[in-house]
């Protein structure tokens, strides 16, 4: 029961054991960070092919990880823990790390529960599976373009309607061609899903992203000012600067060049992509791997 239990749970379980060697690694685990159990089970968790990530997205000591906290001090920890997906980009989760005692209070292990921040998000759409077959992009699993136009056109008129201001970044992937000409269309792939997914799961619930075309991401940030603008762009630039794409035993840099704008009452949604556009082409002339603004300077 207790075996059938933890391999249904939709949330992702681990279980380490005094020695800090892993001993449990459910379905749900591997669903959100991307590794297989039969990789994992048994290795030793502050060895083994899991990275734990700071906020800014750079790798964090695992001796310094609340799982390892937990183990020498025995108290429960509820906290935000980020991870590096086995495609490289990062996850945010919501974790609850119980320790494990014997009779005398003495550790035994640890187990840490954990659930990504998209999982309220995929519920509510599971009835909506027709609806994203027609507007999310089949290869990256982000909103196409006619997805997020769409979103963009109505938070437009919202503006209009009730004045709550909103940014558009405009995203692109530096030296894309050459990763496709020196490693092939395969690696492109895992490239432009690799970004995708480091803007997906690093937005909040309210914003959105969706894939413009080729290499080209648009993301949409609602209820926002130019200061934070500027720093979820910077964010974003960072952390897939920081992070990278696995191949042939090697860790590719994927940067990218982002133009960052405020909406403004004269806006149409033409002259709002365009000035987006232009910022970003601005990032690329400045050598890219930046965040460039028109209004925010």
């Amino acid at each position: 029961m207790k075996s059938t239990l933890i391999e249904n749970i939709f949330d992702g379980l681990f279980q380490i054991d005094q020695k800090g060697r892993i001993t449990i690694w459910n379905p749900g685990a591997e669903r959100i960070t991307g590794f297989i159990g039969k990789d994992i089970i048994g290795t030793d968790f502050q060895k083994n092919a899991i990275v734990y990530l700071n906020e800014d997205g750079r790798e964090m000591p695992k001796k310094d990880t609340p799982l390892m906290a937990a183990l020498k001090d025995g108290m429960k920890r509820e906290v935000i823990i980020y991870f590096k997906h086995a495609e490289g980009y990062r996850v945010s989760t919501l974790a609850r790390i119980l320790p494990i005692v014997d009779h005398e209070n003495k550790p035994l292990g640890v187990l840490q529960i954990f659930t990504d921040n998209k999982t309220i998000i995929a519920l509510h759409k599971q009835n909506q599976r027709v609806e994203q077959t027609v507007l999310f992009d089949p290869l990256t699993g982000i909103g196409n373009r006619s997805h997020i136009e769409g979103k963009i056109k109505f938070t437009l008129e919202d503006y209009r309607s009730h004045g709550v201001p909103f940014g558009i970044l405009f995203v692109d992937i530096d030296h894309f061609k050459e990763f496709n000409d020196t490693y092939g269309h395969l690696l492109g792939d895992k490239v432009l899903r690799f970004v995708a997914n480091s803007l997906r799961q690093n937005l909040r619930f309210t914003d959105s992203c969706g894939r413009w075309g080729g290499e080209e991401f648009i993301a949409l940030i609602l209820d926002t000012e130019k200061e934070r603008l500027r720093s979820v762009a910077e964010k974003l630039r960072s952390l897939v600067e920081h992070s990278g794409v696995a191949e042939s035993g090697k860790v590719l840099r994927i940067t990218i060049s982002i133009g960052a704008t405020l909406v403004r009452p004269s806006d149409s949604y033409e002259s709002l992509i365009k000035r987006a556009d232009e910022m970003m082409y601005k990032s690329k002339k400045a050598g890219r791997n930046r965040v460039s603004t028109d209004d925010i300077e």
